[in-house]
């Protein structure tokens, strides 16, 4: 607990002050955000600092790897030493997440040199995840990571490591688009996002005090790896809370979603990770509907996708969306953190719930 305590706080100490050095330099780069003409009333947004998510991903990485290192013993004074916990999942966990946030990077970098929306080619962008997926699945096989489809546990589903590949794949470019596509108001996926990952920390630890029960190899680093990231993101959401004086950019939602996929997989919760990300489920789905009743009846049941935008439209204001999403978030999380407790008190209780 204490390891996961000290990764929060050093990722939210550098980023709560290091968001204003990369505000200055992003500034001095005239490195800015383009928004849709189509959004009404983010036109004053123009040309905030974006990539952002730089800052999210150097404090994750600092913050994981400080609390694998202890200066000082209780009862014994100083003692500097390298705990021995840094697993292979761990790194696996960091890898996606990095791995992601490096693909966000290049898309943010295309739309500062072009000066437009339109970042990597969706050929490109499908071929960095493919990568990262690929590299991803390789180290989770040989970590020994169950192949199983799972909820909270393992279904009985064997995937093989193939269509396990493939699971990977989806749950990466997923949550990856589905995180980058929430990212549209200021702090909505900071804020949501800590309310998930805190979540994970739960449900890894809790893993990690169980190991006979989950059977989850690595489960405390990636606790350590979910509560660097809720450090991370609220130090972050400090300058990106409306009206946000940075965006993360795809740098960060990608990193996000790439984080929220990986810890999934590594915790077997594949189908949890439907509930405990359910705004950004609800939010995908509005931009799929949208686009299948546009196609096929001529007609949009959305005024805008995604949803934010359309309660923006009819009047809502954007802090009022944001406060009332983080809400839906918190919902779901709470549904997602009960199944997954609900099913431990089921099965160490003779199959009935107390």
């Amino acid at each position: 607990m204490i390891s996961i305590l000290i990764a929060g706080a050093v990722s939210f100490i550098i980023a709560i002050f290091g968001t204003p050095i990369a505000i200055r330099t992003l500034r001095a780069r005239n490195i800015g955000q383009f928004i849709q003409e189509e959004v009404a009333g983010h036109q004053h947004k123009r040309g905030t600092p974006t990539m952002g998510g730089i800052v999210i991903i150097l404090a994750v990485v600092i913050g994981f790897i400080a609390a694998h290192i202890r200066v000082w013993e209780w009862g014994a004074g100083p003692n500097l030493r390298i705990l021995p916990l840094f697993s292979g999942q761990g790194w696996l966990a960091l890898m996606a997440f990095v791995g992601m946030g490096a693909i966000g990077f290049l898309d943010d970098f295309v739309k500062y040199a072009r000066e437009q929306n339109m970042g990597l080619s969706k050929r490109w962008k499908f071929l960095g995840q493919l990568l990262v997926a690929v590299l991803f699945a390789w180290g989770a096989i040989s970590l020994g990571t169950s192949t199983e489809l799972s909820l909270t546990r393992g279904l009985g589903i064997d995937l093989g490591p193939w269509v396990y590949t493939l699971l990977v794949l989806f749950l990466l470019t997923a949550a990856a688009n589905a995180v980058n596509l929430t990212d549209g108001l200021d702090g909505l996926v900071a804020g949501s996002g800590s309310l998930v990952f805190g979540a994970f920390i739960l449900i890894t630890f809790w893993q990690s005090r169980n190991p006979d029960f989950y059977g989850v190899a690595g489960a405390l680093d990636l606790a350590i790896i979910a509560g660097a990231v809720v450090g991370a993101v609220l130090g972050f959401l400090w300058w990106n809370a409306a009206p946000a004086r940075i965006f993360m950019g795809d740098t960060g939602s990608q990193a996000i979603g790439g984080a929220l996929a990986a810890l999934a997989l590594l915790s077997n919760t594949h189908l949890l990770l439907i509930f405990l990300g359910g705004l950004y489920a609800m939010t995908t789905v509005s931009v799929i509907l949208q686009v299948f009743t546009f196609r096929v009846f001529g007609k949009r049941i959305f005024r805008i996708a995604p949803i934010h935008h359309h309660f923006e439209m009819k009047g809502w204001p954007e802090t009022t969306v944001i406060i009332r999403f983080w809400i839906l978030a918190g919902l779901s999380v709470a549904v997602g953190v009960g199944i997954f407790y609900a099913d431990f008190l089921r099965d160490t209780n003779g199959g009935v719930l107390p």
